[in-house]
């Protein structure tokens, strides 16, 4: 496990920027930091300075004076043409004095693995956090009100996924971003098992319950409903994407990235589960 000395650390009063910090990653990476007495800049659209990827001209205020940047694209870096946004933002960071680069990036998708590239020879110190589906996605995330309804329904087969924990992400990246010894690396986060959609159900129904059945419906189906629930047009493009390519059995194996990173073991979808549950998230009102 990598270990930081007073030497190493980036100087507690020099912005870290995280774009996407009201997101699931963003915004725990940015607790975490603040919780660790580093200064933070939040790079959305509503921050001040704002970023916007759609508008490259907020990208140089938000870089001023930053010397670590965690770069969550949204929505995905899978969707096609997302290399020439990396790109120029990476260049523009490193003029702009940055030194460290974590880059969020996506299991199995080919476009997010080009752009993994252009970060890791920005030709500063940078690293790739490579993620599965997150379990966050069940309880903050598009798959909320369908256990809410009591039946999630998706085009997923029997491929095992190994589910991520967004904790587990964040600290990850936390480490990255402030420690020495994780340039270069490509860290592939997985939850410690592989599970099936229908098995991840059967755990959120036990966690929390209540009744919660898995229901698998075909991808024109599932294209049918995410148009008709009028979901922006990138976004019903990678979740389409996403279940007809990436769920083929590509990611069907664990990585060893938070055990490299951090010196130990994942967070398992089951104390996700019990956490979501209690929390009270999954409960439904009389």
């Amino acid at each position: 496990m990598p270990t930081k000395s007073q030497d190493d650390e980036l100087t507690n009063d020099t912005p870290i920027l995280v774009l996407g910090a009201t997101g699931k990653t963003g915004r725990r990476i940015a607790r975490q930091l603040s919780q660790r007495g580093y200064a933070v800049r939040v790079g959305s659209r509503r921050s001040d300075p704002p970023f916007d990827w759609a508008d490259q001209g907020t990208w140089g205020a938000a870089l001023d004076g930053v010397e670590a940047a965690y770069i969550s694209y949204f929505p995905d870096l899978a969707i096609p043409g997302t290399t020439d946004a990396i790109g120029t933002f990476v260049e523009l960071a490193v003029e702009r004095g940055v030194r460290r680069l974590v880059l969020l990036s996506g299991r199995g998708e080919e476009e997010a693995q080009r752009c993994e590239q252009i970060v890791l020879g920005a030709g500063v110190e940078s690293t790739i956090v490579r993620c599965s589906w997150f379990s966050q996605n069940f309880s903050e995330g598009a798959f909320l009100d369908m256990v809410l309804a009591g039946e999630i329904a998706l085009p997923a087969g029997e491929v095992g996924e190994p589910f991520v924990d967004v904790d587990d992400i964040a600290e990850v990246a936390v480490a990255a971003l402030t420690e020495e010894g994780h340039a270069g690396q490509v860290y592939e986060l997985t939850g410690p098992r592989l599970l099936t959609f229908a098995e991840a159900t059967e755990e959120i129904a036990r966690a929390s319950g209540r009744a919660v059945r898995f229901v698998r419906i075909p991808p024109e189906a599932f294209a049918a409903g995410v148009a008709e629930a009028g979901v922006p047009k990138d976004v019903a493009w990678l979740l389409n994407y996403l279940f007809a390519t990436v769920l083929d059995g590509r990611n069907a194996s664990l990585g060893d990235g938070v055990q490299r990173a951090l010196g130990r073991q994942p967070r398992d979808f089951a104390d996700f589960c019990r956490d979501a549950a209690a929390s009270g998230v999954w409960t439904v009102a009389p």
